[in-house]
């Protein structure tokens, strides 16, 4: 029997896009193998918050799919904390592998070390490697990292590190097209671009059951972080909208901490916080709402990406309210209809937008039947067989 080794950092029941996306992809794929294919997953135990803990067995066998669940530390999505979650993950995969016999690797990264680790699965072994590359970390780094010393010293190993890894690769997908232009420099690989997509659950939702809310209510859910910024939009735009609008953010992260200290040294009192809930629970939640949020920090890396956030939020009705530039503004612009766009940070039009805006719903159906996850999936699935030798 012919196998796949399929990396991911993240997978359910975790609560991150990481899992969203490789969750139903391997099912996806283990469904087109058939008997002939044994997939073998290796991935953590749900870690993605510190304040979301849910239960998965280290070790799952479910027909021709087998999932291994690596322990790592408990963490708080910091750098450092970080490092030593994926040196856990790093040794515990190399144990793991030692079992089998593998006939190609398939890799999906955001932070380059899960697609490294691929890479040198597949050179020692010598067999086709394929990546998934949900973000371009090198570069995001670039802009991250504030400590100048650290940066110095980390900015050209991972490069190295990227060099390595993107040169070897038989296979990648970039999920968002606007890292296109930065891969120019990597030659070898075949390229495709399988982005993110719309979940099966948000295909029939109830949209009977919204009324809406005076002050309207915004939600943003997701992470926390350096990345999204919301410390440096949401408190403001809050005062501003004092009495007119409330915001729920529902999720953790790094900058957490900085988001609630800005929201206690203006007394605000129409900004909810709450941590991160099962994704059921966090479908009620916008069915209550009006407007959907998306941020994204003002970093030049963050120009190329496109937030996996998009597809879920589009599958509703609803306006969707997003900061950001670059690529995601562009296909934000093109593609979902009902949006309200301004730029990174930018309070002021943030504010103005809103206060203008004629409220009103609008079903994107265009949308939806363009970007189905299921659809992408078979195409990827089908993809990523073609290098099964």
């Amino acid at each position: 029997m012919k196998r796949i080794l399929y990396l991911s950092f993240y997978f359910e029941p975790d609560l991150c896009a990481g899992s969203f996306r490789n969750s139903p992809l391997a099912k996806e794929l283990a469904k087109q193998c058939g008997d002939s294919v044994e997939i073998i997953i290796i991935t953590t135990n749900p870690n993605r918050y510190n304040t979301f803990k849910v239960d998965a067995p280290l070790y799952e066998h479910i027909g021709n799919l087998t999932i291994h669940r690596i322990s790592i530390p408990e963490h708080h999505s910091g750098f450092t904390d970080q490092i030593y979650s994926f040196l856990a993950f790093y040794k515990g995969v190399q144990k793991i592998v030692k079992q089998y016999h593998f006939d190609m690797v398939f890799a999906s990264s955001s932070r380059l070390f899960t697609a490294f680790l691929g890479y040198r699965i597949s050179k020692i072994r010598n067999i086709p490697l394929y990546l998934d590359i949900r973000d371009i970390f090198t570069d995001t780094m670039k802009d991250v990292l504030s400590n100048r010393l650290l940066k110095t010293f980390a900015i050209p190993i991972l490069e190295y590190i990227e060099f390595k890894t993107f040169s070897k690769a038989d296979h990648i997908n970039l999920i968002s097209a606007g890292f296109k232009t930065y891969f120019t420099k990597y030659p070898k690989p075949n390229y495709s671009y399988f982005s993110n997509g719309i979940d099966d659950e948000f295909l029939n939702l109830n949209e009977n059951v919204y009324v809406e809310n005076n002050p309207k209510k915004i939600i943003y859910a997701g992470n926390i972080g350096e990345g999204q910024g919301l410390h440096i939009i949401i408190p403001e735009a809050a005062k501003a909208l004092e009495g007119k609008f409330e915001f729920l953010i529902v999720g953790d992260g790094g900058a957490k901490a900085r988001l609630l200290s800005e929201v206690n040294r203006l007394k605000l009192t129409n900004i909810q916080i709450i941590d991160p809930v099962k994704r059921s629970e966090l479908l009620q939640f916008y069915d209550e709402c009006d407007f959907f949020f998306i941020h994204l920090n003002d970093y030049e890396a963050f120009k190329k990406v496109l937030p996996s956030k998009v597809f879920e939020l589009a599958a509703y009705d609803k306006p969707i309210i997003a900061g950001v530039s670059g690529y995601a503004r562009s296909f934000i612009e093109e593609n979902i209809v009902n949006s309200i766009v301004f730029n990174p940070g930018d309070v002021l039009t943030f504010v103005k937008s809103i206060t203008g805006y004629m409220y009103r719903r609008e079903r994107r159906t265009e949308f939806l039947n363009k970007y189905l996850r299921s659809k992408l999936n078979r195409d990827m699935a089908s993809s990523i067989l073609s290098y099964l030798p």
